[in-house]
C-alpha cells in the first residue's frame, strides 16, 4: 500500500489486521484467512475493498517471511513500542531501553501492600503459605509481598477485613519517604485512586490529618472505598491543586506527596494502551503541568517540612528536569538524599536529582521521586500564588 488508509476506512484497516494475524500466527490454511478477509468487506458494505484486502493479503503470502525478516530490523517493530517513545527510551537509557520495552511488554506480577496495623509482612507471608498460595517478599518496600501467580484478590486471607491491598511495589516506596511522625498533617495532592494516600494512614497512625486533593470528584468515590474498606479516613477534596485558593485552610502541612500527573511511560505493562494513546507533544505539556503544582504547593509546606515528588514515568523530561528546574528557581528548596529502607540499598538508578526505578520483568513498575526540604520562605519572587 502506497497510501494510509482514511479515518472512515478504519474498519477496513482492522479487517486487513485481522486477516494478517491469521496469515502468520494461527493455523487457518492461508486460502481460508484470505477468503474469509475478503469476503467480509460485503458486510462491512464496502465491496470496493475486495481487492485491496485480496492484493495486500496474497503479497504478504508470497512475500510475508522476507518482510517480517526485514522488520525484525526495525526497533519500533521488535519492541512494539511507537518510533517516539523508542527513541525517547534509548536517549534516556542507552543501556536499558530494550530492557524496558520488554519489561513494558510483559505481564506485570500481582503485588500486595500489607496493613502494618494488622499484621507485619512475615505474618501475613506464612498466612498465604498456609493457604497454600506460593509468595516472597519485596526488595524494597518493607510492605511488600510478590505473588507467584495471581489471583482473585477477594479470595485472599484478610482482603475484606483490611489487612491487604494491591499496590505495585514502586509506589509502596513513597509512604517510607516521607519520614512521617506523629502529629504531622499530610498533603497527598493528585491522590486517585487512593493507595498511597491509604498507606500514609497505614504507616503512621497518630497524624494530625491526611488531606487528600484530585482534580475529579468522581475519581475521589474509588479513594473513599479503600479508606472505607481499611478502617481509615482523610479529608478528601476535589479541586485543581494548583488552585490552592480554592481549597487550603492556610494551615500549614509538614509533608506534601506530590504525586504528580504524567505520561505513565514507566506503568505501560499494566495500560498497554498508553503506546497509542500518549504523543511525544504530550511530554513537555506534562512537564509543564507538574511545575506548576510544584510552584503552586511550595508555599503551602512549612519551613522544615519535607515534598516528596513522584511519578511513574521513566522520561527524564518528567522527572530530574522537572526538579532541577523547579530547585534553580526556588532558593528556598533543597534536595534530599534518597536512603534504602530496611537494611536495602535504595531503590533505582541516581540521577541528577532524585531516583529512577526501571519497569522489572516480575518486579516494580517504572516510577521516579524525589526529596525536597523546605528550608525558608523566602525566594519565591511570586511564583506560587495561587492561579
Amino acid at each position: 500500500m502506497q497510501k494510509p488508509f482514511k479515518a472512515a476506512d478504519a474498519d477496513v484497516e482492522a479487517l486487513l489486521l485481522v486477516g494478517l494475524y491469521q496469515l502468520f500466527y494461527s493455523r487457518i490454511p492461508a486460502h481460508a484467512a484470505i477468503g474469509e478477509t475478503v469476503g467480509c468487506a460485503d458486510k462491512l458494505k464496502k465491496p470496493w475493498a475486495k481487492g485491496l484486502l485480496n492484493a495486500v493479503l496474497r503479497n504478504a503470502q508470497r512475500d510475508g517471511e522476507a518482510l517480517l525478516i526485514e522488520l525484525e530490523h526495525d526497533p519500533v517493530v521488535r519492541t512494539a513500542h511507537p518510533r517516539w517513545l523508542q527513541k525517547a527510551l534509548k536517549a534516556a537509557w542507552p543501556e536499558q531501553w530494550e530492557a524496558i520495552c520488554a519489561a513494558n511488554n510483559a505481564h506485570p506480577p500481582m503485588i500486595l501492600r500489607v496493613n502494618r496495623r494488622h499484621n507485619s509482612r512475615d505474618q501475613y507471608l506464612e498466612l498465604l503459605n498456609t493457604a497454600g498460595l506460593q509468595a516472597s517478599a519485596c526488595t524494597f518496600s518493607q510492605d511488600g509481598i510478590v505473588l507467584a501467580e495471581p489471583c482473585d484478590v477477594r479470595s485472599l486471607p484478610g482482603f475484606t477485613e483490611g489487612w491487604i491491598s494491591v499496590q505495585d511495589e514502586a509506589a509502596q516506596l513513597a509512604a517510607d519517604l516521607l519520614e512521617l511522625a506523629p502529629g504531622q498533617r499530610v498533603l497527598d495532592a493528585c491522590c486517585a485512586p487512593g493507595g498511597k494516600t491509604c498507606h500514609l494512614l497505614e504507616v503512621q497512625p497518630q497524624l494530625s490529618g491526611v488531606v487528600a486533593v484530585d482534580l475529579e470528584a468522581k475519581r475521589l468515590v474509588r479513594v473513599r472505598e479503600n479508606l472505607d474498606r481499611l478502617g481509615l479516613d482523610a479529608e478528601l477534596i476535589a479541586a485543581d491543586a494548583r488552585e490552592t485558593a480554592q481549597w487550603w485552610d492556610g494551615k500549614p502541612f509538614q509533608r506534601i506527596l506530590l504525586d504528580a500527573p504524567c505520561s505513565a511511560t514507566g506503568v505501560i505493562r499494566r495500560h498497554p494502551d498508553i503506546k497509542l494513546t500518549r504523543q511525544l507533544d504530550d511530554i513537555a505539556a506534562l512537564a509543564s503541568l507538574q511545575g506548576e503544582l510544584l510552584d503552586a504547593l511550595w508555599p503551602t509546606l512549612q519551613v522544615g517540612g519535607m515534598l516528596v515528588y513522584a511519578t511513574c514515568s521513566t522520561l527524564p523530561t518528567e522527572n530530574t528536569d522537572v526538579i532541577e528546574a523547579f530547585l534553580a528557581r526556588t532558593s528556598g528548596a533543597r534536595e534530599l538524599d534518597i536512603a534504602g529502607q530496611a537494611g536495602q540499598p535504595p531503590a533505582g538508578i541516581k540521577q541528577a536529582h532524585g531516583r529512577q526505578l526501571l519497569a522489572q520483568q516480575g518486579g516494580h513498575d517504572g516510577f521516579y521521586y524525589a526529596k525536597l526540604i523546605k528550608i525558608a520562605d523566602q525566594g519565591r519572587g511570586g511564583a506560587g500564588v495561587s492561579r
